[in-house]
């Protein structure tokens, strides 16, 4: 009787070890399914891009023209720094002073209002010089919060704990707000300057900028998902 026992513990106990392994098997392969159905492409490391382009700090592999097999990540946050009338003259560099479009899943936080802009090119002139979160200091190389929410705000837009796509009008913008994040504190190896609007032409393409019947031109502004900064509703320091 004993013998007998003793056998069908362990056809239990065998069986039991079939299921737990056979669980983990189809557990892995449901997750592998699941990471190739979502379609999420591994990112390479940031690296600077040559020449030019670098000097303003784009990146050489996630820029205008790949940015869209890295569109719509659950781990990643992508921000365009434009204003929607900036009143530099970006027409001169051939851009366009108006954000006349944006790349779908980006949301606009315009960066002449987190901080003074300093470094534009001659050409262009200066940008909005209103209120801002954060004072740039050239000589001590440092930002000072001019409001008791600055650095909240922030770290609300540009959360530390994921990627962060950064992108503008011709890329300068966002190179800015990269060296910015990255001497607050953030991480570099999570913050790419995408780039340029002015040179995107993948399929994502969210057009702002209308010609009306007769030539005139008009910009949808009600399609951007814009966030200004209401200063009135903050507390200087």
């Amino acid at each position: 009787m004993r013998k007998y026992e003793t056998r069908i513990a362990l056809v239990i106990l065998v069986l039991g070890l079939v299921g737990i392994i056979t669980c983990g098997v189809m557990g892995i392969g449901r997750v592998q399914q699941e990471v190739a159905a979502a379609g999420v492409v591994e990112l390479p490391r940031p690296e600077v891009a040559r020449g030019v382009r670098g000097e303003m700090g784009i990146d050489a592999h996630i820029n205008e023209e790949t940015i869209d097999r890295y569109l719509g990540r659950e781990d990643a946050v992508y921000l365009d720094m434009r204003m929607l009338v900036d009143v530099a003259d970006y027409e001169s560099i051939g851009g366009d002073s108006y954000l006349s479009g944006y790349v779908e899943g980006f949301e606009v936080v315009p960066y002449p209002m987190l901080v003074n802009v300093t470094g534009l090119p001659a050409a262009v002139g200066e940008t909005y010089t209103g209120d801002t979160l954060f004072t740039y200091v050239p000589e001590s190389d440092e930002y000072r919060a001019n409001y008791a929410e600055s650095m909240a705000i922030l770290e609300y837009y540009f959360p530390k704990d994921e990627v962060i796509f950064l992108m503008c009008g011709g890329g300068g913008y966002a190179g800015m707000m990269k060296n910015m994040l990255v001497k607050l504190g953030w991480d570099e190896l999570k913050i790419y300057n995408v780039g340029g609007y002015w040179y995107y032409d993948g399929e994502h393409n969210v057009e702002v900028k209308r010609e009306l019947p007769g030539g005139e031109v008009t910009y949808d502004f009600w399609k951007v998902p814009y966030h200004e900064v209401r200063f009135e509703e903050l507390h200087k320091l």
